[in-house]
């Protein structure tokens, strides 16, 4: 079918289900013949928005393409336009369609937590959902943020940051109280009373009250100079000057603004730049880069608009969020992020125009337009290492994306394979995935890597992934020599897809020295690169993150083997009686040489139970 014949028959197809669509709000979906989601769309009124897809002749390229794509839709009716929008940031987050402006965010914003379910509470870093109790603060733009602060709060508050078996394991203080970021509250060094004050000290700082926290230092330690307690004069000394340091380094702060995010929109070649600063409590929590992907035709408005629809689909939003671009339809994506906030309270945007706050905007999009040469350059780097492998490897064209392999284990246990993705965009974090190996045999590394290919390839054979799409390789590189090469060669073989990509193994070279890394191929015979050639290090720094990926992964495995718990492997005996039984005996040893009797003073345990706990550990 020609391309145009496929464009009138999706045309068709759209005015056919404009025939029963109501004028009401809703979602509507876009499939291909396979069933893959090409664009999630919202609409006030239903049969109005989707009948202009039916219009071919005035419609971009961009949405030609779509609906010549289109073989089947599927429609969602909300009550309001303003649950259609959050509809369909939800839906566009998971499905990820093709012809969607993405926000690829794969990274959820650290915090710092101050616990409450202790007498002294611990300071922490916290990322990922909410599950514990306490208050959180942020969010911080990075880790970086996050530790600095509270190595900030146990110079200034000296507050704990061990866990809570640590805390009751301790019989003298540790080094933390010798070094002075700790007041060794495990050993009684400080009453419950001083320690709270410590904590709403730092809850203080942490509100962004740093200014009065500094002027009651200030009372103090004159008061302590003043009767001669030197020692504790030069404790709140040292207190004022690393509060001075921080509002030192705060030199973006706008007065009078306490929770406020400020977003500003850069567009150069083509490309998208958002630039996010995060101001809490009136401190800067540091900032964040984003690259949304979108075709060149559509406005800026529109990028900004479906920018906060999903950026804030499972974020904390701020009270005033400052942007440089209105997004289109500002007052529905208003009303859409309060909904969202749940508070009640009414999300403010606004585009400043004079003062302090335009400023600060020209500020952010100063980082903006630095973030995108950056971006624009990095890419421009990208392009030509990948121009160069598509040369070294006898590629027609330079590859999209490579998958970069590796297996991980320790004498045959813990056994993990690990795949990295990389592109014209750099590492695409949020395509990693890792492998557990179930069926090779203990530390046989052609078993391990015959496993993963079957895995993945198997699993994309059988959802009969497009092999034109952006989720199939054109490059393939594993970490190993000719016998990984080999293994790998007779699995994609076996499976018909030999031809489909390229395949290239490198080896350490002698001993192991990098630079020395010799490659092979199918019908070549190995060989070595220049010690100084790009590509090599480019092909090098492949490797070098697999590698890191893999062992991370293994040793996040290896650690949860370690501290597996026998008891977690009975059938019937949860969470409760688990720690029952621990609280009784003192350990799963114990436990294990415990009779039927024994078992059955513990509380909740029946004797039902108490027989399966001691066949389980005697039969």
């Amino acid at each position: 079918m020609t391309i145009v014949n496929q464009l009138e028959r999706g045309a068709e197809l759209i005015r056919q289900y404009c025939k029963t669509l109501p004028d009401k709000p809703g979602v509507y979906r876009m499939m291909n013949a396979r069933g893959d989601v090409l664009y999630v769309g919202k609409a006030r009124a239903l049969k109005k928005r989707v009948v202009t897809y039916s219009r071919v002749d005035k419609l971009p390229n961009r949405l030609k393409r779509m609906v010549s794509e289109t073989t089947v839709m599927e429609f969602i009716v909300t009550n309001s336009e303003v649950e259609a929008l959050l509809l369909e940031s939800n839906l566009i987050k998971k499905l990820q369609p093709r012809f969607n402006i993405l926000l690829r965010d794969d990274k959820s914003f650290p915090y710092i937590l101050l616990t409450n379910d202790h007498d002294f509470a611990q300071v922490k870093k916290h990322r990922g959902a909410r599950g514990d109790d306490g208050e959180y603060f942020g969010p911080f733009a990075n880790t970086w943020a996050v530790n600095n602060t509270i190595d900030l709060l146990q110079r200034i508050f000296k507050l704990r940051n061990c866990t809570d078996s640590y805390f009751a394991q301790r019989k003298r203080p540790c080094l933390q109280y010798h070094i002075k970021r700790c007041t060794a509250p495990c050993v009684g060094r400080i009453s419950v009373e001083n320690y709270a004050k410590s904590v709403e000290g730092a809850r203080e700082f942490l509100n962004g009250n740093s200014r009065t926290l500094q002027e009651g230092f200030r009372v103090k330690m004159e008061a302590a100079s003043a009767a001669m307690d030197y020692e504790v004069a030069a404790e709140y000394r040292d207190k004022i000057r690393a509060l001075s340091s921080v509002q030192v380094h705060q030199d973006i702060n706008i007065e009078g603004m306490n929770d406020a995010d400020v977003i500003a929109l850069y567009q150069r070649e083509g490309k998208t730049c958002i630039q996010v600063f995060f101001f809490r409590g009136g401190q800067n929590f540091g900032n964040r880069s984003y690259f949304p992907r979108h075709d060149q035709d559509v406005s800026a408005q529109t990028i900004m608009a479906n920018f906060l629809a999903q950026f804030y689909e499972s974020k904390p939003i701020p009270r005033e969020i400052l942007l440089n671009i209105m997004p289109a339809e500002r007052e529905l994506i208003e009303e859409a992020l309060a909904v969202r906030e749940k508070s009640g309270r009414k999300i403010k945007l606004s585009a400043p125009e004079r003062g302090q706050r335009k400023r600060l905007m020209d500020f952010v999009m100063n980082n903006a337009t630095q973030a995108m040469e950056r971006h624009i350059l990095e890419r421009k780097g990208e392009a030509e290492l990948l121009e160069g492998v598509a040369t070294l490897f006898g590629l027609e064209v330079p590859p999209t994306r490579i998958e970069v392999y590796d297996n991980s284990h320790i004498s045959g246990t813990n056994m993990v394979g690990g795949m990295v993705v990389a592109g014209a965009e750099g590492f695409r974090k949020s395509a990693y995935r890792k492998f557990n190996i179930k069926e090779a045999k203990a530390a046989d590394d052609y078993g391990m890597m015959r496993e993963v290919m079957l895995r993945r390839f198997g699993r994309a054979l059988k959802e009969d992934v497009d092999k034109d799409s952006d989720d199939w390789p054109d490059l393939l590189l594993i970490d190993g020599g000719q016998g990984q090469f080999n293994a790998v060669k007779e699995v994609l073989t076996e499976m018909g897809i030999w031809d489909d990509m390229a395949v290239v193994a490198i080896a350490k070279g002698p001993d192991r020295n990098a630079g020395r890394e010799e490659f092979f191929m199918d019908g070549r015979t190995s060989f070595q690169l220049p010690i100084n050639d790009p590509v090599l290090h480019y092909l090098q720094r492949l490797r070098d993150e697999v590698h890191r990926f893999a062992i991370g992964a293994h040793r996040t495995r290896r650690k949860m083997d370690i501290t597996r718990n026998p008891l977690d492997d009975i059938a019937g005996i949860g969470a409760a009686r688990k720690r029952a039984l621990l609280h009784h005996f003192g350990s799963a040893k114990a436990v294990k040489a415990a009779g039927v009797e024994d078992l059955m003073k513990v509380e909740g345990i029946s004797r039902a139970q108490a027989q399966k706990i001691f066949s389980y550990f005697n039969e």
